[in-house]
């Protein structure tokens, strides 16, 4: 399983931006083809492994700066790439978009960002939805929360408040999908 650069540039900066001296301590903990992709020019068009450029780092990450917490760490890093992914231009589709049409177009924008992946949007209610993750061929507890955290900023950043998301099942876990629980008020 591959994820987009894009994706994968956010991990060094958010580190850079939050722990700025303390990088080289995660690079030295990374494993070997990990360090490799984040100590090197990272290309946004390009195509990574999930595992060496995503789940391993954000895991390093988890056990260097925050004793473990797979779970804070995951969503701390989805809120980060969601402000940058949805700044500049994207800041006004947000804004002017309904929750709903944020989210339906986010998971279609998510195949584009992992490959293969499917996601669907079900159940639409008047202050929350659900969405399945229906194909991701390498399941991880600490990339499921990510998502979750991406969305959850996402979705405050079009003015929602008080947004919830629960990881409801997970492929992780053995379920034969993600669920993402998504509320607001």
């Amino acid at each position: 399983m591959e994820v987009k650069g894009t994706s994968v540039r956010s991990i060094p900066e958010f580190v850079d931006k939050h722990f700025p001296l303390r990088k080289q301590e995660w690079l030295n903990a990374l494993p070997e083809e990990s360090r490799q992709i984040m100590s090197g020019f990272i290309f946004t068009n390009n195509w990574y492994p999930l595992k060496a450029a995503l789940t391993y780092p954000m895991k390093t990450i988890s056990a260097v700066f925050y004793n473990g917490d797979d779970v804070l760490t995951a969503r701390e890093m989805g809120r980060y790439s969601a402000d940058v992914a949805l700044s500049g231009v994207y800041k006004f589709f947000i804004q002017f978009g309904s929750p709903k049409y944020i989210i339906e177009r986010a998971s279609r924008i998510f195949t584009t960002y992992f490959q293969p992946s499917e996601m669907v949007v079900l159940n639409v209610q008047k202050n929350g939805l659900k969405i399945h993750l229906t194909r991701f061929p390498e399941p991880d507890l600490i990339v499921e929360e990510n998502i979750a955290g991406w969305m959850e900023r996402a979705l405050e950043k079009s003015g929602c408040k008080n947004v919830r998301v629960k990881v409801t099942q997970s492929l992780a876990r053995g379920n034969k999908i993600t669920e993402f629980s998504l509320s607001w008020d």
